[in-house]
């Protein structure tokens, strides 16, 4: 074998032999177990960073080990490929999206391929080809025709200039991130997922999900939000130019605070609500606030983010328990979409309102008493919110009741005046998958001008989307495509036009793992391949065996997910209710960034290589310069790998000086997987140095390892022999465990320290050597896999790595004659010693009193003398 370490030459031929072997491949086996591992697809962006080296890794070394265990491994790629990144390409490079797409999907498949990692890149699928959209369309018809997908308007960001729908984040200061024009509340008319069908199923679910991170099914629930409370009105007289009662002369809301009803001092509806658009109508000054709130966030998280701001309508509503007159406020943070589009203020025992009231001097009057706390006005107080231990007051009749109590007592009266009722309510609300965009799966509908709203026949599909469209920022290209948009109706025949919505990306991304199982199924959406790798097997609940991906992820994606899986079950096409059986969140890969402001405001990101570091006498970093100018830059500490800010590091420029395996290996090493770490040069080059050293370790015994017998004699082992034996299989051990749990970077760690335990031990029994070396290897396998490869083959050990059994820890191995035993003077290790495992306590004293390492730190008699067996001796003196 070569004598120095080369990685290019050593991945670029493991590389070779498992693409010539078609080693990844995998089909459906019942003599096996099976297991369905996947990462979350890519978006096809055109550049990998580290951070996805990480996650990647991740899958690969759960994959690797278990094939050594038995398993039947499936461990797919594809490309989360439709978006409004590639629109916005198409754009600033005037080319289609089409050709944008598969140019970054080819570039990217490169980046992934030096890597090694053992995906079956034989089911890839990219969801914008037909052949995966088709089903898409195919599964929403069949939602159509049983009611949970359906048309309504909806309420929409509006570009006047890009005649487009924007995304909530694409809104900056209420105008449009690419035109800079004012945006627009618009209602159109779009399609619409039920998902809120499922939301109690949905909900009740998440208690089956124990292979999920408690965090992720927390965000579930609150995502959901079942709140039960009560619906109730405020009568009022408030009408309308015709002079008619608005809504029938009711102001409903809804509350989960029943017991707070006697504190209403206003109530707050919102920009869009009726009384609003009465109130301006009577008072005109109020327009332009209106106006305002309107070009505001449509989402929750926005509304609670920004100022909250309000004026008053001058209109009154009736409080219902009472009679006293409420006063009707315009408030910008009540969306028009949840709820009534109204709300009942309670100033004293809810944060916002009470902020709000302060803000504009309204009555604050408490109802809720909590021993031993003074209730002030003054600043706002967590317990004034907290139902769990006060009791009401200044509520007549209902003063001195408990939460539940005041509650229930409430409601009764409410319903007896026939204006309220107890009612469960969500936080969910359906999904509206119509995007006015055109890189999507177009929606399969025919607009007749006889009959309506016409679904594509099945066999019709798929509605190819046109490839060649180049969009220019005035809006969706499918308007001005002739060819696309003018179809005949498949009813009566009468000239139509085709729907030029395409749907939600997240609608891609809800199935994709079922069609890596039938990747080339034509007839079918899912088949056999799906019931063998994620069904319900008689003992088993079915879905994936384990799903990776980040955390940003938590909420839409694995809720659309989810939902999916559900309707898919519904229509008969899979057995099983949910898609994950496990998840795991991997952290983020974090690294140092450096910006200048400019005079604009924006901030220019440098990349590391561009900044001159300045440290402290102790090695901290106190400030940067640029390299180029010499004028300071801004350290803005360590973020998020993104290619935004210049932080990232590429796996190309890693592979390229160090290979793979050092790149996946420090990714691994970098800290558990399921923190964030922080990305360090010298953690990479700690990596290749150990690689090397195991390489260099290969080459020095060789001959012996190479010659030496498979068989062990264990009457002969010599003490050097049992103390390397046990050092491996206790780690061995350590290792096994750590591979169930998925902590990988103590798997480096472990497989580290087997490695310093043979380079410590006298090349005495080959056969020794050969077992623990072997060991080393396979446990290396998963994380480095090609230099593993290439060392099993060159020292002779009996077929493939990839194929070779998983070790487990020997018994004898790990019997000991003789323990080794730390020994701590005033806290700190200054010896070892070996004592017979059955050694009494005071063998074991007065060895490490006698030990010449452990002499040199004592002083005169030791205070005391404690013996953890079989771990330390701890002596303070």
């Amino acid at each position: 074998m070569q004598e120095q370490y080369s990685p290019i030459e050593v991945e670029a031929a493991a590389q070779q032999h498992w693409e010539d072997a078609r080693a990844f491949e995998v089909t459906e086996d019942a003599s096996r177990p099976k297991y369905y591992a996947c990462s979350m697809l890519p978006y096809p962006s055109g550049k990998l960073h580290m951070g996805h080296v990480r996650n990647y890794t991740i899958n690969d070394m759960l994959a690797r080990h278990l094939r050594m265990k038995g398993f039947n491994v499936l461990m797919p790629m594809g490309w989360d490929a439709f978006g409004l990144p590639a629109e916005n390409a198409a754009i600033a490079y005037n080319k289609s999206p089409a050709e944008w797409t598969y140019a970054n999907i080819a570039d990217m498949k490169s980046q992934m391929k030096p890597l090694g990692l053992s995906f079956d890149w034989s089911r890839e699928i990219a969801t914008c080809d037909p052949e995966y959209y088709k089903w898409n369309q195919w599964f929403f018809l069949k939602m159509l025709e049983k009611g949970v997908a359906y048309k309504k308007t909806q309420v929409v960001n509006w570009d006047p200039i890009d005649q487009t729908v924007l995304a909530n984040e694409q809104v900056v200061d209420g105008r449009g991130w690419r035109s800079g024009a004012l945006v627009e509340k618009r209602e159109i008319p779009g399609y619409y997922f039920g998902i809120t069908q499922y939301a109690e199923e949905l909900l009740g679910d998440i208690d089956q999900l124990t292979g999920w991170p408690d965090m992720v099914r927390a965000m579930q629930r609150n995502w959901i939000g079942k709140s039960e409370g009560v619906r109730f009105a405020f009568n009022h007289d408030i009408k309308d130019a015709n002079g008619n009662l608005v809504q029938d002369g009711k102001l409903f809301v809804f509350t989960t605070r029943a017991d707070t009803i006697m504190g209403v001092t206003f109530c707050a509806v919102a920009a869009e609500h009726p009384i609003a658009t009465r109130a301006a109508e009577l008072k005109p000054e109020l327009l332009a606030f209106i106006e305002e709130c309107k070009q505001g966030g449509v989402s929750e998280a926005e509304i609670a983010s920004q100022e909250k701001l309000g004026k008053a309508t001058g209109l009154f509503v009736t409080h219902p328990l009472t009679g006293e007159q409420v006063e009707v406020w315009i408030g910008n943070y009540v969306l028009m979409g949840y709820g009534d589009g109204a709300v009942m203020a309670v100033p004293a025992h809810d944060e916002r309102d009470f902020g709000f009231a302060k803000k504009y001097d309204l009555p604050i009057k408490q109802v809720i008493a909590i021993e031993g706390e003074n209730f002030s006005t003054d600043a706002w107080a967590e317990s004034y919110g907290d139902k769990t231990r006060g009791v009401t007051i200044n509520s007549g009749k209902y003063d001195g009741l408990s939460f539940k109590a005041a509650v229930d007592a409430v409601a009764a009266d409410l319903a007896a005046q026939d204006a309220g009722e107890k009612k469960t309510t969500w936080r969910l609300r359906d999904w509206g998958i119509s995007r006015q965009r055109y890189w999507g799966t177009p929606i399969p509908i025919i607009h007749c001008p006889c009959c309506g709203d016409v679904p594509v026949p099945y066999e019709q599909l798929p509605v190819v989307l046109p490839t060649d469209c180049i969009p220019d920022g005035s809006g969706n290209p499918l308007k001005q495509r002739a060819d696309f948009l003018n179809v005949d109706c498949p009813k009566c025949g009468t000239a139509a036009q085709r729907e030029t919505d395409t749907m939600d990306t997240f609608v891609d991304s809800s199935w994709y793992f079922m069609r890596y199982c039938d990747p080339k199924n034509t007839a079918a959406m899912v088949g056999d391949g799906t019931q063998y790798w994620m069904g319900a097997g008689s003992d088993a609940a079915g879905g994936m065996d384990q799903y990776i991906g980040g955390i940003e992820h938590a909420v839409l994606h694995l809720l659309y997910a989810r939902f999916w899986t559900k309707a898919m079950r519904d229509e008969g096409l899979i057995n099983f209710d949910e898609p994950f059986k496990n998840l795991f969140t991997q952290g983020m890969l974090l690294r140092d960034c450096y910006y200048r402001e400019e005079a604009s405001g924006k901030k220019r990101w440098f990349y590391p290589a561009e900044v001159e570091v300045q440290h402290d006498e102790k090695g901290r970093p106190i400030s940067a310069i640029c390299v180029e100018d010499g004028l300071p830059v801004v350290m803005g500490g360590i973020e998020k790998m993104s290619k935004s800010k210049n932080n990232v590091v590429e796996p190309k420029d890693i592979i390229e000086k160090f290979g793979a395996d050092t790149a996946r290996l420090f990714t691994m090493f970098a800290g558990p997987p399921e923190q964030s770490a922080a990305w360090s040069d010298s953690g990479v080059e700690g990596a290749y140095r150990y690689l090397r050293r195991l390489w260099g370790y290969s080459v020095k015994h060789a001959d012996a390892i190479q010659s030496a017998s498979n068989t062990l004699d264990s009457s002969a082992l010599s003490k050097a022999d049992k103390t390397l034996r046990f050092e491996i299989h206790n780690t061995l051990k350590q290792i096994n465990n750590d591979y169930e749990r998925l902590q990988y970077n103590t798997i480096v760690s472990g497989v580290m320290k087997m490695l310093n335990a043979l380079d410590a031990y006298p090349e005495s029994n080959a056969a020794v050597m050969r077992e623990c070396f072997g060991i080393l290897l396979r446990a290396i396998y998963p994380a480095a896999p090609h230099i593993a490869h290439t060392l099993w083959l060159e020292l002779n050990f009996a077929g493939e790595i990839a194929h070779a059994a998983w070790p487990e820890p020997a018994l004898d191995a790990l019997t000991q004659d003789e323990i080794k035993m730390m020994v701590q003077v005033n806290g700190k290790v200054r010896g070892e010693i070996f004592v017979a495992k059955d050694a009494s306590k005071d063998t074991i004293e007065a060895a490490a009193l006698a030990d010449e390492a452990v002499q040199k730190h004592l002083t005169g008699t030791p205070k005391k003398v404690i013996v953890v067996p079989n771990k330390l001796v701890s002596i303070v003196v």
